[in-house]
């Protein structure tokens, strides 16, 4: 059985974007997405827009709109964010069975690792950004836990036979130990959940004119601020700790922090590796990722799975990382 992305052809694209009335010339060149499906569509004399197919089955229509909407907030209260357009009122839109959303092309650098001088104005960014965040919960979206990001994962991983079966034992060994070592590091650090990005890795906000912004909220979901916070520290040890001065330097000018976040670090970034394994099987059906991930499933990947799994299980005996 063929995915539903196959029949999604450049011709049906342009016929999407054509059937909320604009006029395209013909020009269309797909840009970097997995999730989706996403394009950058030529308009006649006007500059081009990016065009944005969500995955069949993922999200309702409910949860789509609150992210739209959820973007919109943000950039009423001046907070750099792509939003998406509005024609006649509406911001999701549906052809031949795709549902779709146009947004304007806006590009930029991704912050350089380690710079302290933007992981200040970055620091600031995502103040502005949970600030707004925490004025009301999500109603449609779903809240990071270690019982979907973490058990939900290993029962993928395990009911799909995606691990060899030399490293099985091994993974799922390493794997239950780690959870319940997350159960008792959350139950045990209790903080609030906030709307979030949730997907808020250095590529996804982006430089221009001097500028950062934010693009694509597609992960928006609750869950702990420090989850929108921790991939913007990398190295060693005193170097995250001067990297998290910068950043929360910047944040705490338009956010409170709860320091009692900090200790979730190691257990935020546990989840997101299980996760993304899972996330990889859960979408092995759609021909894109054999294609590009053809190392999914090799003894390799597995072995360095299970070598980070037990990284991260010595990582959660260290002393969290502090503020000055």
């Amino acid at each position: 059985m063929s995915h539903p992305f196959a029949a999604l052809t450049p011709d049906l694209v342009l016929d999407a974007v054509e059937s909320i009335g604009y006029l395209s010339d013909a020009r269309i060149l797909a840009l970097n997405s997995y999730e989706n499906r996403v394009y950058q569509v030529g308009i006649e004399d006007e500059t081009p827009l990016i065009a944005k197919f969500y995955r069949p089955q993922r999200w309702t229509d409910a949860a789509i709109r609150e992210e739209h909407s959820f973007t919109f907030e943000l950039a009423e209260c001046e907070v750099p964010v792509v939003a998406p357009l509005v024609r006649d009122g509406e911001t999701l839109f549906e052809h031949a069975g795709f549902r779709f959303a146009l947004f304007p092309r806006r590009g930029g650098r991704a912050p350089e690792p380690g710079n302290l001088e933007q992981l200040h104005r970055l620091g600031q960014l995502l103040g502005r950004l949970h600030a707004v965040g925490s004025l009301k919960p999500f109603a449609h979206r779903e809240t990071l836990q270690v019982e979907n990001f973490g058990h939900a994962s290993l029962a993928t991983l395990l009911d799909g036979n995606f691990i060899p079966r030399s490293l099985l034992p091994a993974y799922e060994s390493v794997a239950r130990d780690l959870l319940k070592r997350l159960d008792s590091l959350f139950a045990n650090n209790p903080v609030q959940a906030i709307r979030l990005h949730g997907d808020c890795h250095p590529g996804n906000l982006l430089c221009r004119d001097d500028t950062f912004h934010m693009v694509d909220l597609d992960d928006c979901r609750m869950g702990p601020a420090v989850q929108d916070l921790w991939m913007m520290l990398a190295g060693e040890r005193h170097e995250r700790l001067s990297q998290l001065s910068e950043l929360m330097d910047g944040y705490q000018e338009f956010h409170d922090f709860n320091p009692r976040e900090l200790p979730l670090i190691e257990g935020l970034r546990s989840l997101r590796l299980m996760h993304y394994s899972a996330w990889l099987a859960r979408r092995w059906d759609d021909p894109a990722f054999p294609h590009s991930f053809p190392w999914f499933g090799t003894e390799r990947y597995w072995g360095e799975q299970v070598l980070m799994l037990r990284e991260q299980l010595a990582a959660l005996d260290e002393e969290p990382l502090r503020l000055f």
